[in-house]
């Protein structure tokens, strides 16, 4: 960048006589790029269910897609029933994306069938935790992403179930952010009704899966004012509430649908102070309502007046700090 204008500028060009030009003005060159996905897997530590050979865990996140086996950079379990792998982030983060890179040099069909899991738990390892996908193949030697749409969890688990298999990981990559603290999940659930096995739980599993059939939501039956409870154990101050609808069917019975929060059981906690009137949520989105520090225990979404299904695919509850 040359800052003063109105002056001459002297090049000399190999072969040519010098030339002089005018400074007319001051070019600035900018480059945008789009945003780089920041890969947490680095970040975490890792174990699987056994180890072929030198096969260790921590290959699958070197950051190195080498997919020849032989190069030594590639995790691999023996052949053995429901081999697993897990990755713990040691915080919770919203995940946006898995990406898994095959092995190249042999067996590709090996990985049909494993399964992306994610969340807090550890029970049977942490292979309970809710499912991110169903991986049915990848080429060989290629990387292929799998979309998670902000799933939560601190363990990434991918795993081979019902099947004695090697599962071979030449990198695992996962895009995600920590997350902010959504006090539903420290709560207790309940609701006016249940349709199915759409438990009231469903709305706190940290997962924003909105197809219904994924086992996910949570739902009552078609009755007169249903609702849906959140017991958070304490009084806090509430800053916003998310509510993710329903993305496969019916958006709009969720239309006219109050929030309450509040100490108060009264009308199971229906009338408790009112944060909003959800008006509508388009289907599958996720809307954010501002309460503005509104204190309560008790936080219920319910539909006064009607009669009608009250379905929940995940209720978010940031806190004020």
């Amino acid at each position: 960048m040359l800052p003063d204008l109105n002056k001459w500028l002297s090049l000399q060009c190999m072969g040519m006589p010098n030339l002089k030009m005018p400074l007319m003005g001051i070019v600035q060159a900018t480059s945008t790029r789009d945003p780089v996905p920041t890969n947490v897997a680095r970040l975490g530590q890792v174990a699987q269910s056994s180890m072929y050979g030198n096969a260790k865990p921590e290959n699958a996140i070197d950051g190195n897609r080498a997919s020849n086996f032989n190069q030594g950079s590639c995790a691999c379990t023996n052949n053995n029933l429901n081999p697993w792998w897990r990755l713990d982030l040691l915080k919770t983060h919203k995940i946006n994306t898995v990406t898994i890179t095959n092995r190249q040099d042999c067996c590709p069909e090996r990985i049909n069938g494993a399964e992306i899991r994610i969340g807090n738990s550890l029970n049977d390892n942490g292979n309970a935790n809710p499912r991110c996908a169903v991986i049915s193949s990848i080429a060989a030697g290629a990387s292929q992403t799998f979309a998670c749409n902000g799933m939560e969890g601190r363990y990434i688990n991918i795993v081979i179930p019902g099947r004695t298999e090697y599962l071979t990981l030449c990198e695992v990559e996962v895009d995600g952010t920590l997350s902010e603290t959504n006090v539903a999940r420290l709560g207790q659930v309940a609701q006016s009704s249940m349709y199915g096995n759409a438990k009231p739980e469903n709305a706190i599993d940290g997962n924003r899966a909105s197809n219904f059939n994924q086992g996910s939501c949570a739902c009552t039956n078609n009755n007169l004012n249903p609702w849906w409870r959140l017991d958070l154990l304490k009084t806090h101050k509430i800053n916003t509430v998310t509510i993710t609808n329903r993305q496969d069917c019916c958006p709009e019975r969720i239309n006219g649908a109050e929030i309450r929060i509040g100490n108060s059981l009264n009308d199971n906690g229906n009338a408790n102070p009112r944060c909003a009137v959800i008006s509508s949520i388009a289907a599958g989105a996720s809307q954010t309502f501002a309460c503005n520090g509104m204190e309560g225990r008790y936080i219920n979404i319910v539909i006064p007046g009607r009669t009608e299904y009250l379905t929940l695919c995940e209720v978010e509850v940031d806190d004020v700090l």
